[in-house]
């Protein structure tokens, strides 16, 4: 081939990063420069395109260009289906529950398959509802929040309910919540 023909190998243009932009609210809605995304084909669009680096920051690849993600806590936000299943706000399975943690401001955040995730704060009567001592006798709100204070006994799904501190649920977890360049 001649330096005149043009090659039949496409490259991506060299496009940077893009921070700053674009950010994930505490119920999984997209915001765009602090306003929410209201578009359904964008809304759809940035849920199959996220995803995370090595270096757990969660971003929306774009073409060519990565699109980072500010999330106001973490890169997951899950919803309880009626049938007990967990799902993804961005509309996928979240896998199995392997880890239930409550913490220090009453937050729930659930370890899944698909990675640690804050549980919509709509779900947390049923998460209660769902909870049970280690006799199988409903925990109650009492015993859910007592755990925040270092109590043990309380079961989700079959996992012991255990407290976390916020500051340190990102290094926990493995993700950054502010990526930047």
């Amino acid at each position: 081939m001649s330096d005149s023909e043009p090659s039949t190998v496409s490259r991506w243009p060299n496009v940077p990063a893009c921070y700053g932009w674009l950010s994930l609210d505490r119920r999984g809605c997209w915001r765009l420069q602090g306003e929410p995304v209201v578009h359904a084909g964008l809304i759809d669009f940035l849920n199959r395109y996220y995803t995370a680096d090595d270096g757990g920051n969660w971003f929306v690849q774009n073409g060519p260009q990565r699109v980072f993600v500010q999330l106001e806590y973490t890169p997951l936000v899950l919803r309880l289906e009626v049938d007990g299943r967990l799902t993804a706000h961005t509309g996928a399975s979240a896998g199995a529950a392997i880890g239930a943690f409550i913490d220090d401001e009453g937050n729930v955040l659930v370890h899944t398959a698909a990675g640690i995730g804050l549980l919509d704060d709509r779900e947390l009567a049923a998460f209660v509802d769902a909870c049970r001592r280690a006799d199988g006798a409903p925990a109650g709100e009492a015993a859910v929040l007592d755990v925040m204070a270092g109590g043990a006994g309380v079961f989700w799904m079959g996992l012991p309910v255990q407290a976390v501190a916020r500051r340190n649920v990102p290094a926990r977890f493995g993700f950054r919540a502010a990526p930047a360049p």
